[in-house]
């Protein structure tokens, strides 16, 4: 594995869950792979609930990208295949957290995840 910037992000952010948040590592998948309209896309992070349901995908861009309604459409996206119940961008100095409101077709923003409970 080539330790690209945005990989240097995603391997930090992994910390983060497992150390911080406590979400069990048999529960994060990296770059697990699906199908959008016949084309094969990955997710950088995706963390199954203990049901084995998609709970959180996690976006993760270099330090030298911005965050922009792009990298949200592109979440936006994966979240109409896999309905997670949370979306997380971040180029590892801003990260930013949603909740999915499914009935109004809408993000909630938060301060943070939730802990792994």
């Amino acid at each position: 594995m080539v330790l690209t910037p945005e990989e240097w992000v995603r391997q930090h952010f992994v910390y983060f869950l497992l150390e911080t948040k406590k979400y069990p590592k048999s529960l994060i998948a990296l770059e697990k792979q699906f199908t959008i309209n016949n084309r094969k896309k990955r997710t950088d992070i995706l963390i199954f609930d203990k049901n084995g349901k998609h709970d959180i995908i996690v976006e993760c861009k270099a330090p030298s990208i911005k965050i922009t309604q792009d990298t949200f459409d592109q979440i936006a996206r994966y979240n109409l295949a896999l309905k997670a119940n949370y979306l997380i961008v971040t180029n590892g100095l801003q990260h930013y957290y949603c909740k999915m409101d499914f009935e109004n077709e809408a993000y909630i923003f938060l301060r943070e995840i939730p802990d792994y409970n």
